[in-house]
């Protein structure tokens, strides 16, 4: 008879890591339904709501990132490292996982160090073009690197790397027959193209000033608006919705209507944005937030851009390049069909199901 399995999935901060990990935990428990899963995130994170919501029970660390300049909080960084590092070994002292899976954060740093210092197996999904710091230390000792992006030799050890994609919602996959819905679902016109605006779940404060300014500017180029504000900016834009062919929501939920919907995308280009991206193969324009460690975003653009996949402005280039860069990209039809192939040629939709079975091996080997 074969034992039950038992997973400790770790990942936080923001969407861009829980997302992934849920994703990976709902495919494990497609394969093993009778498996024990246990999250662990940080304290008063974004995860301690997201991951009861899916189902599975999550243990907080009292952890929290080093911020760039001198605050009380980085002085309290050493003691809420030395307490995630004990609670984390508590932890997994006393669930006894098979394997440990981390998707990036530094309650993830915290457990999979742990866990490698206890010979219990572990797996790096890295979603960035550019690993962050947390990832590079931890690579030493893990048994699989899932990563999303190749060309990672020089940050991880190469026989340990899988060039498997980053999970993404699978709702995503038959997103050119969503469109019809897409129109229905948001009260669009078929008649006109649509501009799909997305900062994030929380927002994109510069995105959101763009479009506001740029309103006028983008309804007299024939263009309907789909925007996601994000719930800290809603009050203040959704006044926009007394203007015809404007759409402010707060959060989307149809994503895959908002995607089938699109004929052009304005986003930020966090490493689970891109992901979806490359798979709804819709003409992009990335606008990277520049506020994330090492400029994650610019460089997960980048590697798009260098496919010619995609076209990019960084936020000091918007006052004076957005109106020529966006009106070019909305009369040409030639230009959008070329950037819609080459972003699809990059997509890596089967990325979940190529993870969990790294995670496999290393569990039957």
């Amino acid at each position: 008879m074969e034992k039950k399995l038992k997973f400790i999935i770790s990942g936080g901060g923001t969407g861009g890591h829980i997302y992934p990990a849920i994703a990976i935990a709902n495919e494990l428990k497609s394969r093993h339904a009778d498996a024990e899963f246990l999250f662990v995130g940080a304290k008063d994170k974004m995860e301690m709501q997201k991951v009861p919501q899916a189902g599975y029970k999550i243990k907080g660390l009292w952890i929290a990132g080093i911020q760039r300049k001198i605050t009380v909080q980085n002085l309290m960084f050493p003691f809420k490292l030395f307490s995630s590092l004990w609670t984390s070994f508590f932890i997994l002292q006393q669930f006894k996982p098979d394997i440990v899976i981390g998707t990036g954060g530094f309650a993830s740093g915290a457990v999979l160090k742990v866990a490698s210092l206890l010979g219990i197996p572990t797996v790096i999904q890295e979603q960035n073009s550019f690993p962050g710091i947390t990832n590079k230390l931890l690579a030493k000792k893990a048994s699989v690197i899932c990563v999303a992006y190749e060309g990672l030799e020089k940050y991880f050890p190469k026989q340990k790397m899988i060039v498997t994609g980053n999970p993404v919602r699978q709702d995503l996959l038959d997103i050119d027959d969503k469109r019809i819905k897409g129109l229905t679902y948001f009260e669009l016109d078929s008649t006109k193209r649509t501009l799909l605006v997305l900062g994030g779940s929380l927002g994109a404060r510069r995105i959101n000033q763009l479009i506001a300014k740029e309103i006028d500017f983008l309804l007299e180029l024939g263009v309907q608006i789909v925007w996601q504000c994000g719930k800290l900016y809603y009050d203040e834009y959704n006044h926009f919705n007394t203007k015809a062919n404007v759409h402010v929501f707060a959060f989307i939920d149809k994503m895959d209507y908002a995607y089938g919907a699109a004929d052009v995308i304005i986003s930020r280009s966090g490493a689970s944005s891109v992901s979806e991206l490359c798979i709804v193969g819709k003409p992009t324009l990335f606008i990277p937030s520049p506020n994330v460690s090492e400029d994650h975003q610019t460089k997960n653009a980048q590697a798009i851009l260098d496919k010619k996949g995609a076209l990019m402005l960084k936020e000091s280039q918007l006052e004076d390049e957005f109106r020529n860069v966006f009106a070019d990209l909305i009369s040409n039809d030639e230009k959008q069909e070329k950037l819609s192939k080459r972003i699809h040629k990059l997509a890596l939709p089967y990325a979940t199901k190529e993870i969990v079975n790294q995670i496999e091996n290393i569990i039957y080997r």
